[in-house]
């Protein structure tokens, strides 16, 4: 289903020996547009400290009690690396948190994850991988090596969701709007669209767009560049913040905005 990253504010983060603290903020990959780390509020257990939570030590969101449950325990999460949450993180910084957890890395596969498309499947002793499971988690481990070499002195690819909030939507005949928020699938943590807020151009009117769309984010600049001109953003689907967006809606998007989003 598709779920607004705001909806997941001050989730309680329960981790198997207690709970960690609260859901502050998103990191998202900038180059596959997927959440890969939680930014949470640790409270006065950890000296209020913010610490990093890895989508691949995420279990199926509890709604009712607003709870996400990790694989992880307290005290790895006391003894995990620093990372600057007011920062981008390197791919150096995430090497060091993901090898603190045993996590083999995500980038280098075919898939949102390694080679795979949920993140939890990821997590060390996961066995649904079929026959010849072994085998072929070996030659993952190895690809996934050579690609932390080949891409350890790559620019920082991970920005915080609230920071992109506001950035200027730049169509290719002018501004139109700015991000107002994402829709995010709560299984694959992937992006699926951004919230684009046009009133001052049509009063009231929010519409969606996908990341397929975009060419570039402009960080000093504060703007998201994207390959359609204005008439086609605001002919895009309409945001209703009142909608369930489960299934039905989904494949709506799809329809509406062409080969631009897959259905996972």
């Amino acid at each position: 289903m598709l779920r607004t990253v705001d909806q997941f504010e001050d989730f309680t983060i329960s981790a198997t020996d207690g709970q960690i603290g609260h859901v502050r903020d998103f990191y998202f990959d900038d180059d596959t547009w997927v959440i890969r780390y939680l930014v949470v509020d640790a409270g006065s257990w950890l000296s209020s400290r913010k610490v990093v939570i890895s989508s691949i030590s995420l279990r199926k969101p509890d709604w009712a009690e607003r709870t996400l449950r990790v694989s992880i325990s307290r005290e790895q999460v006391r003894n995990s690396p620093d990372i600057d949450t007011d920062k981008p993180v390197s791919r150096q910084h995430e090497e060091r948190y993901l090898g603190h957890y045993g996590y083999p890395l995500y980038w280098g596969g075919a898939g949102l994850w390694a080679q795979g498309l949920y993140p939890n499947a990821m997590t060390p002793g996961f066995t649904d991988l079929g026959p010849d499971s072994a085998e072929r988690e070996r030659n993952l481990q190895d690809h996934l090596r050579a690609e932390a070499v080949r891409h350890r002195n790559d620019d920082p690819r991970l920005r915080s969701c609230k920071a992109v909030v506001g950035y200027h939507i730049h169509a290719t005949d002018g501004d139109i709007g700015h991000v107002a928020g994402f829709l995010m699938d709560d299984e694959t943590w992937a992006i699926r669209c951004l919230v684009v807020d046009t009133s001052n151009w049509w009063i009231g009117h929010k519409v969606l767009i996908t990341p397929a769309w975009i060419n570039g984010v402009d960080w000093s600049d504060r703007t998201v560049s994207v390959d359609v001109d204005r008439e086609s953003i605001k002919n895009a689907p309409e945001y209703d913040a009142m909608a369930q967006w489960g299934i039905g809606q989904d494949r709506s998007l799809d329809r509406q905005h062409g080969p631009g989003i897959s259905v996972v």
